[in-house]
């Protein structure tokens, strides 16, 4: 399993949005694309499923930008992810039923468990790191 670019840029996002807006409520995609490096274009694309999701909330006009709806120790990488990538499954056969199986007999799939087993532990891992985890990693020379 690999995550795409708008998976890992809307985390960046998110995490920068997160630690930046917490002074000054909102924060500017112009902002945004300057500190992480990403083109602005690009951002607003990825920013659109996250807002329609609850994750970040807009206001318009002078001053105005994107911030987190909801405390940033109350959203997972998990969340953000699941947005912009969909499941995590790392293979069809874990999430779908047996028309996916190249098989077409999920049931019988020897390395089913396997899957099964790596999606559980991908699962597991971004759901207990928080984007308040990861401002304290990223910028905690800031935080001092």
């Amino acid at each position: 399993m690999k995550i795409s670019t708008k998976g890992r840029y809307g985390l960046k996002a998110v995490v920068d949005i997160a630690h930046f807006g917490r002074d000054v409520r909102c924060v500017s995609l112009n902002a945004v694309s300057e500190r992480q490096g990403i083109s602005e274009n690009y951002l607003e694309q990825i920013v659109a499923p996250l807002k329609k999701a609850g994750v970040l909330n807009s206001v318009r006009g002078a001053g105005g930008g994107y911030y987190l709806a909801k405390p940033p120790q109350d959203l997972t990488v998990g969340d953000v992810l699941r947005i912009l990538e969909g499941s995590l499954a790392p293979a069809d056969c874990v999430v779908s039923d047996d028309a996916s199986c190249a098989t077409g007999n999920c049931q019988t799939c020897s390395a089913k468990p396997v899957w099964e087993t790596l999606f559980e532990g991908i699962n597991q891992v971004v759901d207990s790191i928080t984007i308040q985890d990861l401002i304290r990693k990223g910028f905690e020379n800031d935080l001092s």
